[in-house]
């Protein structure tokens, strides 16, 4: 019996084969197929490729990829230990700019190391060990951030409400739950029987691919559209919240996501739809100060002129801007869905709150 695409682990650690596992998303819905990453050269591939994407689950790839490549070195040296630990680093850190959880994974595995190797003096094979527990707490709480963060956007909608979301911040994008749609799941476990639009995605499809293709083997009530369909609905009265995920979100509330957030949150703006956005914490960058400040990545041409169809569907030698990701200003966003709350405008304020709260959270832990 074919198992249901919610019943598999997006990414998880194998500690049998010392390799990191996940879903091959390039290939979904069409085939399932999981892949084991052993290699630097894998992980990163599999990152930039979107092989596993969205901002929380590259973020625990990271975490227990570098935790792979470290494993097996034969060094008692510490010093030599960090160095190609760092070379690592910064390799896998390469892979993709925009999302801020894959430098914010692999700068919270470098921390735990330094602890543990330079402070504490432990030896190299107990370093490995500390990094091996912190790579699993890293996956174990991205569950638990999930969880809460649907917790608290389910406070902004009420049962039969018509949701709208843009690519795919669902499970596929994380552990478990998903950011933009654990509200969604939660509230399909709890018969609020929401109806919710999402938004093919282009030129990625993930959308379609991804988050169609989730929600429907789900049992929610998921109707795909087109992208420039957004406004057809909202003025139909038919969506009465946008729910959308984050890769970064700056100081002053502007957020980096999928490309066409903007413009959903533009034209939800016009239509009188709150547009929220679920961000774990460890996408909040406060060393950002505005979105103008967000590097955004530009993927190949051929992702828009030939990538999903079976011959090229634009003419030979035409130019081709393909950034993956736009800003959505802070003034378009009615709130920033946290596992530590929701932050509302001034976002300077309500940010720094939300990531004082984090930190005293953090501070009692340890």
């Amino acid at each position: 019996m074919q198992k249901n695409i919610m019943e598999y682990n997006t990414v998880e650690l194998d500690e049998e084969q010392n390799a990191v596992v996940i879903i091959d998303q390039t290939l979904l819905p069409g085939r399932t197929e999981l892949i084991a990453l052993k290699t630097a050269q894998e992980i990163w591939d599999a990152i930039y490729l979107l092989k596993v994407r969205g901002a929380p689950a590259i973020g625990v790839a990271a975490a227990l990829g570098i935790y792979v490549l470290v494993r097996d070195m034969d060094t008692e040296d510490f010093e030599i230990f960090y160095g190609k630990f760092r070379e690592y680093q910064e390799f896998l850190d390469s892979a993709r700019p925009t999302a801020v959880n894959l430098s914010w994974a692999l700068k919270r595995m470098e921390r735990t190391a330094l602890k543990a190797g330079r402070e504490q003096k432990r030896s190299v094979a107990e370093v490995k060990e500390i990094l091996h527990r912190e790579a699993l707490r890293i996956r174990e709480e991205d569950i638990q951030v999930c969880r809460r963060i649907g917790e608290n956007g389910l406070t902004l909608v009420k049962p039969g409400d018509g949701i709208l979301t843009h690519c795919n911040a669902g499970q596929l994008a994380t552990v478990k739950y998903g950011t933009a749609t654990a509200p969604i799941y939660l509230g399909q476990e709890r018969g609020y029987g929401f109806h919710v639009f999402a938004d093919e995605t282009r030129p990625l499809l993930q959308g379609a691919r991804l988050t169609a293709y989730e929600l429907h083997s789900s049992g929610v009530d998921v109707t795909l559209i087109c992208d420039n369909m957004s406004a057809s609905v909202m003025a139909q009265g038919l969506v009465q919240a946008v729910f959308v995920g984050c890769d970064r979100v700056a100081a002053n509330g502007d957020t980096a996501n999928k490309i066409g957030t903007s413009v959903v949150a533009a034209v939800a703006k016009y239509y009188g739809v709150p547009v929220y956005v679920c961000a774990p914490t460890s996408t909040i960058d406060m060393d950002t100060p505005t979105g103008k400040e967000i590097r955004i990545e530009q993927r190949p041409e051929h992702e828009v002129t030939e990538m999903w169809y079976r011959e090229r569907m634009a003419p030979e030698g035409v130019k081709v801007y393909n950034p993956a990701f736009d800003v959505t200003d802070h003034e378009l966003i009615a709130g920033i869905v946290t596992e530590y709350g929701i932050a509302a405008a001034p976002y300077t304020e309500s940010l720094r709150e939300i990531m004082e709260k984090r930190r005293q959270e953090s501070e009692t832990e340890d």
